[in-house]
């Protein structure tokens, strides 16, 4: 990847507010996985994937539970995904992915966000096409040489292995996460991740500077005021 590896996404919560919004957005997304799949984390696992990262953000086990007992009820609302695609401030690239009971509502709530920003809502596969949908693992670590093996010989499709601070960053498709995670699990005993995610990785990344700042970030806040935003992906760095 040519760079170490660093979340842009929406930022964490700091406010009671701002975690019951998390913790809904979590609530949901669970839903709708075990409801779409097997709401048992054994068999399904992109729901197991989730609670684990619903665990690291500290969201609480009633608020997964509850979600996992809906989706097994067979009642509550009909979610679809939606993507949104375009150029925000200072012309950085911008992936807004949804989920939605409303489609009308949420187009236009996340439309607004452009518009008041003036940054240009695209079409479908606009800017997808420079993010690369990776799973990535982090953790502290001193030998990439060594971790690249372990992953060759379980036969893994690495795409790079970054070593920077003490801190090993993998990349991978996303469709390798449970192989990679399983892989090193099993070589490093006690490993802890300090990122494992499935996210979107920019091939280029843009610097936001001056009066474009307060913009990008008046941007991103009215993405996380839109109920309906899961996740914001976007290429923007510099942002001083």
């Amino acid at each position: 990847m040519g760079r170490s590896f660093e979340v842009r996404k929406l930022s964490m919560a700091k406010t009671a507010a701002a975690k019951t919004k998390v913790y809904s957005k979590y609530g949901k997304e669970i839903y709708v996985c075990a409801k779409n799949g097997s709401p048992d984390p054994d068999s399904n696992l992109s729901l197991r994937r989730l609670i684990d990262k619903a665990k690291k953000d500290q969201v609480p086990a009633h608020v997964i539970e509850k979600a996992i007992d809906k989706a097994t009820g067979g009642a509550g609302e009909d979610y679809s995904p939606a993507r949104y695609e375009g150029f925000g401030p200072g012309g950085c690239m911008v992936i807004v992915d949804c989920l939605t009971d409303n489609g009308n509502r949420t187009f236009t709530e996340v439309r607004q966000s452009f518009v008041k920003t003036d940054s240009k809502l695209g079409a479908p596969g606009a800017v997808a096409h420079m993010f690369d949908h990776q799973a990535v693992f982090a953790f502290e670590g001193e030998d990439d040489d060594a971790v690249l093996e372990v992953l060759m010989m379980a036969d893994i499709d690495v795409t790079d292995v970054e070593l920077e601070d003490g801190v090993i960053t993998v990349f991978a498709p996303h469709t390798e996460f449970f192989k990679v995670k399983t892989a090193l699990t099993e070589a490093y005993e006690g490993i802890k991740f300090s990122a494992e995610e499935i996210t979107f990785i920019p091939q280029t990344y843009v610097n936001i500077e001056g009066d474009d700042v307060a913009v990008f970030e008046k941007f991103m806040a009215m993405l996380e005021d839109c109920d309906d935003v899961q996740q914001v992906y976007h290429n923007a760095e510099n942002m001083n």
